[in-house]
């Protein structure tokens, strides 16, 4: 069956920095059979040809690596279609150009999801359409409800791809191999013997031009919402009889149900002038397009629980911030103290298991005997790199799209309960109950 992306939102940066260079990354690897037909519907008034002249820029600019036959291939099967995304009339213009059954992908600010999705379901998809959502999903908990509602009248609830890349990149999907492949950790992965979970994505980068969503989104929005609690309910889930997109999506969902914030025990911050490495970064405030009387934060922190048997009394923390010192994107595992200790002379520090994400690899800190006196200490660290994936994370999903296999997406209940669990937090800043805190860029945050 001929497969056609029409892509809402098809000059926008995500299309361009994203969406082409991964479908030029599949052609280069032969992943595809064939050429895969991309509409591109948005407001700009232009032509097929110059469409394909903004794509090729694209596509120079994020993906020069790739063969010019591998890009130029993108290009030749590009259309565009002038129109408003929001416009059953325009949309029902824009199906009738594609041969394909059609996988609608909505490369749009989550403010517009649901006029767009309820355009849509005015004209109708025909069957074995699929439609691609990407994050965040939806606003709040009711807007995320009402989304669900329009998608599953427009599609079924299998054909939808809510996508989060996080959950496609090496080091998530080692996680279930290291948990699920090897008894060494799963009898200790409980409240017994850890002592406490971090997931951390701390970027040296600031704005990057990107007020127009971030200014609206902030940080909490952007990636605690949906890409840190994806990561912990990875971790924190119960084996799965398989991985399988109903059997996987269910335990997650199952662990999100579980998961409870405090107020009391969240950060938000927002950077300051500084410098990073050889970069000088204005203030958050100076940037251009940021409207201050926001107040959106650049960092954001919280602590979580998750009320269930296996992690009951387990602190889950999960931070990320913008324009930081020091780039940490890691899943932290710290283990209990051992029950009792014969090295008396010294109190060793107990096991860490850290996940990087960024390279990719696993390290286990661990206490070993010195080489000196037998019985005296050492810290070591048991490192394995990742190997590299064939396809980046966004590509990866294009293929799982393609496919018709939703394993790496995001059910409705998961996208429901992710703001569920943040919306205490986001009340309590919104009320000024947690207080903004200053952090210079290039620092390690707000203290």
């Amino acid at each position: 069956m001929k497969r056609s992306f029409v892509v809402l939102g098809g000059s926008g940066d995500l299309t361009g920095r994203l969406l082409l260079p991964s479908l030029a990354e599949l052609y280069e690897l032969g992943v595809l059979d064939g050429d895969v037909e991309v509409l591109a519907v948005s407001q700009q008034e232009w032509d097929d040809e110059r469409y394909r002249e903004w794509a090729r820029e694209r596509l120079t600019a994020h993906a020069a690596d790739l063969a010019e036959d591998a890009r130029e291939r993108v290009v030749a099967q590009l259309g565009h279609q002038p129109g408003d995304v929001t416009s059953p009339d325009d949309l029902r213009t824009a199906l009738a150009r594609v041969d394909g059954v059609p996988v609608v992908y909505l490369a749009l600010p989550n403010t517009v999801f649901l006029p767009t999705l309820t355009a849509l379901r005015e004209v109708g998809l025909p069957e074995g359409a699929r439609v691609v959502v990407e994050k965040p999903f939806g606003t709040g908990i009711e807007d995320a409800h009402e989304l669900n509602e329009v998608l599953h009248g427009l599609v079924p609830e299998e054909a939808v791809f809510r996508i989060d890349h996080f959950l496609a990149k090496q080091t998530v999907l080692n996680v279930l191999g290291l948990r699920f492949a090897n008894r060494i950790f799963e009898p200790v992965w409980n409240a017994q013997h850890v002592e406490s979970v971090d997931v951390v994505f701390d970027e040296d980068l600031g704005l990057e031009g990107r007020a127009g969503y971030y200014d609206k989104a902030g940080a909490l929005r952007d990636m605690l919402q949906n890409h840190l609690l994806q990561l912990l309910a990875v971790v924190a889930m119960e084996p799965p009889q398989a991985l399988d997109a109903a059997t996987l999506q269910a335990r997650k969902a199952d662990v999100l149900r579980a998961v409870r914030a405090d107020p009391a025990h969240s950060v938000r911050g927002r950077y300051t002038a500084g410098r990073i490495g050889d970069r000088e970064l204005p203030a958050y405030v100076d940037e251009d397009g940021v409207d201050p009387a926001r107040m959106t934060e650049t960092f954001a922190e919280f602590t979580v629980t998750v009320e269930n048997w296996r992690w009951s009394g387990v602190p889950f923390r999960l931070r990320t911030g913008k324009a930081l010192g020091t780039k940490r994107k890691e899943i932290v595992v710290r283990f209990k103290p051992v029950p009792h200790l014969a090295f008396t002379d010294e109190q060793p520090q107990p096991d860490v298991l850290r996940l990087q994400l960024s390279p990719d690899g696993i390290a286990l800190e661990i206490n070993l005997n010195g080489a000196g006196d037998p019985f005296d200490l050492e810290r070591e660290v048991l490192r394995a790199a990742s190997p590299e994936q064939d396809l980046p994370a966004y590509g990866l999903l294009l293929r799982e799209m393609l496919a018709g296999d939703p394993t790496l997406s995001i059910s409705d209940v998961e996208a429901e309960q992710g703001w569920r669990i943040v919306q205490p937090v986001l009340d309590a800043w919104a009320a000024d109950r947690v207080p903004m805190v200053d952090y210079p860029a290039g620092s390690d945050g707000p203290a």
